[in-house]
């Protein structure tokens, strides 16, 4: 048995998606408000939502960590005492900060927070995250530039109590840490105050400035080359390595992400934390779980810089994303040998599914007996949030997802 027990953390756009995650094992989840986060584009919580979010999380025995790790500007910095004071009657359970003069203003504001330092902060030494620690923070998010062994020095250059947190999970920057200006000079929407354009996924061709209008490719080849396109991060098969490393909290990417992404991602990291807890040192990550991240939208997956810089970390013909399955409908509720479901996209009858449970391994299942809500037999449903039924003899849990399968083979 391993005594280390790694918090799996989970991203929570909105109140779907925390409820994903709670659902489907994740010990904490981290949010956003209407201001001062990382992530604009979801629709984050106001300040009932944010209440309800953390009686819903404490029932679940989890905890919330409300980002404030934007980099505040002189007219917004009279805000800051007021949104620290609401977080933590709201009972939120740490705020995540990136800027010095915000972490010292937040001790003096609620000295009884716990305190994260945010990856834009871009720890990377055990210097730094000494110096934080004695200032008041109670946790580091390292930057994702560490490979296993300087995270190693790390934990072993820090006092035990001081928790390290890292990203196994999720998208990847081009930039340090999350510290970019692409999108600021071709956009106006500045990354460091959570509106990045994601310029890094577009595609480029080099001009030169007495030839207007011919665009050379960057690497050889005529479809140019998404140069800064990086691949996404996947941890999944390394989780005993994660855990000999000392890191405190297992993070997953993804605010912006659907609550399907959610559900499976933190799912399959449950589940490998705990057959890794079990079985100890040694442990291999069984391939039906390899196989769940790639269930899910996503770019082609690395691992980063966790062994050293990454050897394939871009992707360089496209910068889209690889979608192999689609959500179908999720579980109300089962009983007399049906499940009855809340329709997500179109299915029909004799369709070959998949279903996910929470904190459990998917099974197969053919759709049969498909009706509607007043019980009349159907071929298709095609409606969003159309009630529908199917037969199916085994009990299957509320909330559970079925999914079906829109592409032959896995990358």
């Amino acid at each position: 048995m391993m005594s280390t027990k790694p918090e799996v953390l989970a991203p929570a756009g909105d109140f779907d998606r925390l409820k994903a995650a709670l659902l489907f094992g994740a010990d904490a989840v981290y949010l956003g408000a209407k201001e001062f986060g990382m992530r604009a584009a979801p629709q984050n919580f106001d300040d009932e939502q944010m209440q309800a979010a953390c009686r819903l999380a404490h029932q679940n025995g989890a905890k919330v960590y409300l980002t404030c790790n934007t980099l505040p500007r002189n007219a917004e910095i009279e805000r800051l005492p007021q949104f620290f004071k609401t977080a933590l009657h709201n009972g939120v359970d740490a705020l995540i900060v990136a800027d010095i003069g915000v972490l010292k203003l937040a001790k003096r504001c609620v000295p009884e927070m716990d305190i994260h330092i945010s990856t834009q902060a871009g720890v990377v030494n055990y210097l730094a995250a000494n110096e934080l620690h004695a200032m008041g923070a109670s946790r580091v998010v390292l930057a994702r530039e560490l490979c296993l062994d300087e995270i190693k020095q790390i934990r072993d250059k820090t006092p035990p109590e001081l928790e390290i947190e890292t990203f196994v999970h999720g998208a990847m920057c081009v930039s340090f840490s999350g510290r970019c200006l692409l999108s600021s000079f071709l956009t106006n929407r500045d990354a460091n105050r959570g509106a990045c354009a994601q310029p890094c996924r577009w595609k480029y061709h080099l001009v030169e400035e007495k030839r207007p209008g011919e665009y050379f490719p960057i690497e050889e080849g005529d479809a140019g080359t998404h140069i800064l396109n990086a691949r996404d991060l996947c941890m999944i098969e390394h989780i005993d390595q994660l855990i000999d490393a000392g890191i405190t909290s297992l993070k997953i990417e993804g605010r912006a992400k659907s609550d399907y992404y959610v559900a499976t991602i933190t799912n399959a990291y449950r589940m490998a934390v705990d057959g890794c807890l079990k079985h100890g040192p040694g442990y291999t990550t069984p391939q039906w779980l390899c196989d769940e991240v790639r269930k899910v939208s996503h770019r082609e997956y690395s691992t980063g810089f966790y062994f050293g810089p990454p050897q394939n970390g871009q992707i360089y013909d496209n910068g889209g994303y690889v979608r192999q399955y689609d959500i179908v409908a999720v579980v109300d509720n089962w009983h007399d040998g049906r499940a009855y479901c809340t329709q997500k996209n179109r299915f029909s009858n004799g369709d070959a599914v998949e279903v996910l449970e929470p904190v459990s391994k998917p099974f197969a299942l053919q759709i049969k007996d498909l009706t509607d809500e007043q019980g009349q037999a159907i071929t298709v449903a095609p409606h969003p949030m159309m009630k529908v039924s199917f037969a199916c003899e085994s009990p299957i849990k509320a909330g559970s997802i079925v999914r079906k399968a829109n592409l032959p083979t896995n990358p």
